[in-house]
């Protein structure tokens, strides 16, 4: 089966509502929203995150169920009304999308047309999806050879998100470089010699480890000394051979939990805008809208405009990368932040570590590795630990570092500490402006703080919340635990395999 020619079937049968404008989606979506006191609008969605475990990626030949569903895909959407939205991705190397929703579901391509470039006529997309929410059945499928996606039985925005940045990524890798699920900015600091640098930061962290909290954060930069940060993506960033980063989205699809003013001002002012569109956050019969209130999903979402975000500009690429952030969370040994080797941080690329989240399909709190912190990657898993090495030994100025936003201490024997915002962008600060002191782990190799400004090292210091004897026994467990991980890949660099 050809999957373009069944899409070819699927257009012809159906009835195409072409590129309806903004004002035209907000009119169609009006009864699906609700509106906030600020003049923004919060739609309600079934199912409240993405769908992995129903996400089929075909790798060769279709199976004979999976022709059978968009067979009855096409059958079902005859002389039924989808919209069909044109949008550009990437200002760099750009790449061209095209969706098809159910109309009655305007909401999706509402939000998913916001945060991308709007293209004014496209002959041939790069990208096609199709998300029929009122399928029966739940399920994704992902023809990368044909680069179309059918989304069925699934109203959340972030599956039809995912579905385009999952086939760009797997081109940039095609076309020799590497796709990241990583937010990118820029920060600007006095270095010791008393000279303006710029650092190009990748952030990598699965959804809830505080990504793109710490990637839209401004670290209380001074201004004044003409220090501060641009903020580029949050999301998902294209890494070329030499380093530099393509920008893949316009505007920001930020997780709205705990949102809060102190801690995240950049998030909350973007987020309490009347142009932001809401998925699943609570609003209160006056349209107050409570970001703590996770009774229906701990997984809510805001598309925020970035002219409307502080410490943004109109670009969205880094010309280079130098430092590389693994964000975890993990609550007991994991020190706040480690320096790592090359060979370490393509390990901890590999080891994707942190907790499952409302955002996925595993259990809040259990232990979760994903390569990359990537879940959309198409291919064999160690050609991108390989990749990501690769590029940094290519390029030596890139540094990484390991940064665990969970808690110190859990189950022994102080007080469990937890790892504040401040605390991880105070560090982020330090780390750009080259001011911390490191020395060596003597059972990790890694190196960790010894001293780091603004921060109390000695209420962060792993080994003081247990026995000896405990310490030892989790080092070895979490050692133990990683190196099975790594030692699945086959063809993985055995530099890489053999460095933790």
């Amino acid at each position: 089966m050809s999957f373009k020619k069944e899409l070819e079937r699927l257009i012809e049968n159906a009835e195409i509502i072409f590129n309806p404008s903004e004002d035209e989606l907000r009119e169609m979506a009006k009864g699906e929203g609700k509106e906030t006191k600020f003049g923004s609008v919060c739609y309600k969605t079934k199912l409240k995150g993405r769908s992995a475990k129903h996400t089929q990626v075909i790798e060769g030949k279709a199976t004979e169920e999976q022709v059978r569903t968009i067979q009855k895909v096409v059958e079902y959407v005859a002389n039924k009304k989808l919209i069909q939205l044109d949008r550009q991705m990437c200002l760099t190397k750009p790449f061209f999308c095209r969706a098809y929703v159910s109309a009655e579901y305007a909401h999706i391509a509402r939000m998913w047309g916001m945060m991308l470039f709007k293209e004014v006529k496209i002959d041939h997309p790069d990208f096609i999806t199709v998300q029929i929410p009122e399928w029966p059945e739940t399920k994704i499928i992902c023809e990368p050879k044909d680069k179309i996606t059918f989304i069925l039985g699934s109203d959340y925005t972030g599956e039809l998100k995912k579905a385009n940045l999952r086939l760009a990524m797997f081109a940039a890798k095609q076309r020799g470089g590497l796709g990241l699920h990583a937010g990118s900015k820029l920060i600007r600091v006095i270095a010791d010699n008393g000279e303006l640098q710029e650092k190009g930061v990748l952030l990598f962290g699965l959804s809830a480890t505080g990504k793109t909290t710490l990637t839209c954060h401004h670290h209380w930069l001074d201004a004044l000394k003409r220090e501060g940060v641009a903020i580029r993506q949050d999301d998902v960033v294209l890494l070329d051979k030499d380093s530099s980063a393509i920008g893949t989205e316009k505007n920001f699809y930020i997780k709205t939990d705990g949102l809060e003013a102190e801690n995240q001002g950049v998030l909350y002012e973007a987020a309490i805008g009347k142009s932001a569109l809401f998925e699943n956050v609570a609003v209160l019969p006056d349209g107050t809208i409570d970001f703590f209130d996770t009774t229906d999903t701990a997984n809510g979402r805001a598309v925020v405009p970035r002219n409307e975000m502080r410490h943004t500009d109109i670009e969205i690429d880094l010309p280079k990368t130098d430092i590389v952030l693994f964000i975890t969370r993990r609550n007991t040994i994991v020190p706040p932040v480690a320096r790592l080797s090359a060979e370490q941080g393509a390990a901890f690329f590999m080891l994707g570590e942190s907790i499952g989240s409302s955002a996925s399909d595993v259990d809040p709190g259990k232990t979760r590795r994903v390569v990359g912190t990537n879940p959309f990657i198409i291919g064999p898993l160690h050609e991108e630990g390989n990749r990501f090495y690769e590029i940094l030994k290519r390029n030596p100025h890139i540094k990484c570092f390991l940064l665990n936003t969970g808690k110190i201490g859990e189950g022994g024997t102080k007080k469990t500490e937890k790892i504040t915002v401040r605390d991880s962008a105070s560090i982020i600060r330090e780390i750009a402006r080259e001011s911390i002191k490191w020395k060596k782990d003597p059972d990790w190799g890694y190196e960790v703080m010894e001293s780091c400004p603004g921060i109390d090292i000695s209420r962060l210091e792993p080994n003081g919340h247990y026995s000896s004897e405990d310490y030892q026994k989790l080092t070895q467990e979490l050692k133990d635990e990683r190196q099975k991980w790594l030692h699945k890949f086959k063809g993985l660099e055995m530099e890489i395999q053999d460095c933790i």
